[in-house]
């Protein structure tokens, strides 16, 4: 049985990339966030209410909040790289993920409106991010928690988060005997 840190974390913990990324770097990273949508479609295509209410570790999320997650997460880091692109070093507001995972939309609302959400959100910001020049690229905006981050670097995070939570959904399909 792996140990809670394996389960909390299956891809890695988050490690902060120095910047400018390599060309090679970056667009693996716009990639992994633009393939996101469909493979979380295809990871989820057919499940029942009990299979999306299965937590990807004891105590964990369940895979419907998962999904429920990635796009309140997403909506945050596509408004925080216009911020930056647009203003001189903002600062974020953070906000509580675990307890926006917990509300009725997050815990029981259906998949489908946040996968349409996350098509959409990944299509716009995609275009966005692809579209910037090497000095946008390097425009950052302030966090409470993370301090100073580029755009770039918000890519490679994202494109973390995006590997994070796919295998989130993967661990609880494996715990109810799906592919």
């Amino acid at each position: 049985m792996p140990d809670l840190e394996q389960l909390k974390y299956p891809v890695g913990r988050l490690q902060r990339v120095s910047t400018p990324l390599d060309r090679a770097t970056r667009a693996a990273c716009l990639d992994t966030i633009e393939q996101l949508p469909a493979r979380f479609r295809s990871l989820v295509s057919g499940l029942d209410d009990a299979e999306l209410d299965t937590p990807y570790r004891p105590g964990g999320w369940t895979i419907r909040q998962v999904v429920h997650h990635v796009p309140d997460s997403h909506m945050n880091a596509y408004i925080r790289v216009k911020l930056a692109a647009t203003e001189e070093m903002p600062t974020v507001k953070t906000y509580h993920e675990d307890l926006w995972a917990e509300l009725p939309d997050g815990k029981s609302g259906s998949i489908r409106m946040s996968l349409d959400l996350l098509d959409a959100l990944h299509r716009r910001w995609i275009a966005f991010l692809r579209a910037l020049s090497e000095s946008d690229l390097q425009k950052a905006f302030a966090h409470a928690d993370w301090g100073r981050v580029t755009i770039d670097e918000a890519i490679s995070m994202y494109a973390w988060h995006c590997r994070h939570h796919t295998a989130h959904i993967e661990q609880a399909l494996a715990s109810v005997g799906q592919p």
